[in-house]
């Protein structure tokens, strides 16, 4: 494909026919989406070297999985992508290796929650291969049969990917559209691009960060389509806004919850901004209720203000979806003292009478 912006004329091929044919537009959206990260390394190429990023790879992984033979599989990612992947292996009875660069998986949380989740992939069986960087890979006969990193080789019979994504956004830069520092389309909160009479929303295009007031790329489906709805009013000649997003992402490994929201540790000392936090460990029910699970929750505030800046989320069933609370007062400004008084629902099946986001914030407080 192609796009001349100065014609307004776009180059579509037919996928059944072969053949290409310029096609004139009114008002053009791009929604490319994002492409998986792969690694130019050697032995990448070999069969059973999986990326997941459609339904369809996932269930080409599955049809591998089922014909039965495979007794090692190695994961190498330790973001959202990679974490689910590694379940879904040890669920299929295969000894289960993760290779991360990072001190931690999770790299969206800061040390001291990611370590949890570490530690829960533990539990359940998973080798963490940790702080070592991927190299090659070894293969035979044109398949994959090891991960080498820069400390040791993993037997493998299957490699999953889970390196994370980058905007698809070739088509767009080739066509003069400007594109922000993490190259995703530049778009204002119409979802207008710098050229007239293109538009752009999804995985391919940028967002506003409501907590550090920056331009801010993130690939999530919550986030495109909302993209896409207020994308499409604009076309369909109303008027609609996107003010931005605060980060927040839910996953769950295992029996274990994973959320967060807002700035995280190291996004702030980038920022220069100063904070104060909280951790804090819960329940999610109140305690002599059965099925009570371990919550713990991270709170992070600014120095002086008590404006809230994120906080996260790990623990047992009931955990994640608390984050909803901390995402609509990153969203309004609260500080931690306005979310102390929230009036929020409780009942000893749902929470204990302190709701451990208002603990948690709590805690944060007494520091100011």
């Amino acid at each position: 494909m192609e796009i001349d912006a100065a014609q307004r004329k776009v180059l579509v091929r037919d996928l059944q026919r072969g053949d290409s044919a310029w096609e004139s537009y009114d008002q053009l959206l791009i929604a490319t989406g994002a492409v998986p990260l792969c690694p130019d390394l050697p032995g990448s190429d070999a069969v059973d070297i999986c990326g997941v990023n459609t339904l369809e790879s996932g269930l080409e992984i599955r049809r591998r999985l089922d014909r039965g033979g495979m007794k090692k599989g190695v994961v190498v990612g330790g973001g959202y992508i990679g974490l689910e992947m590694a379940e879904a292996l040890v669920r299929h009875g295969l000894e289960v290796s993760l290779v991360n660069r990072a001190p931690q998986v999770m790299g969206t949380l800061d040390h001291d929650m990611g370590a949890l989740v570490s530690q829960a992939l533990r539990d359940v069986g998973v080798s963490l291969y940790l702080e070592e960087t991927l190299t090659a890979f070894e293969t035979r006969a044109g398949k994959v049969t090891g991960v080498v990193t820069d400390r040791r080789t993993l037997p493998a019979d299957i490699v999953i990917l889970g390196l994370g994504v980058r905007p698809n956004t070739a088509l767009a830069a080739s066509a003069g559209i400007p594109l922000g520092d993490k190259g995703s389309i530049r778009v204002n909160e119409r979802m207008q691009t710098g050229v007239a009479g293109i538009w752009a929303a999804g995985d391919c295009a940028e967002s506003f960060h409501l907590v550090s007031r920056r331009p801010f790329h993130i690939a999530l489906g919550t986030v495109a389509n909302r993209h896409g709805r207020v994308a499409g009013i604009n076309l369909g000649g109303g008027y609609a806004t996107f003010p931005g997003v605060v980060g927040t992402a839910v996953t769950k490994i295992c029996q274990m919850e994973v959320a967060r929201t807002g700035l995280q540790e190291e996004e702030l000392r980038e920022l220069g901004i100063e904070w104060i936090s909280a951790v804090i460990k819960s329940r999610t029910r109140a305690g002599y209720f059965p099925g009570a699970g371990e919550i713990t929750v991270k709170v992070l505030a600014e120095r002086g203000s008590g404006r809230l800046l994120g906080g996260q989320i790990v623990g047992m069933e009931g955990s994640a979806k608390r984050i909803d609370t901390l995402a609509t007062a990153l969203h309004a400004g609260f500080t931690v003292e306005e979310m102390i008084n929230l009036d929020l629902g409780y009942a000893p099946p749902f929470s204990p009478v302190w709701d451990p986001v208002v603990i948690a914030a709590r805690e944060v407080a007494k520091e100011l």
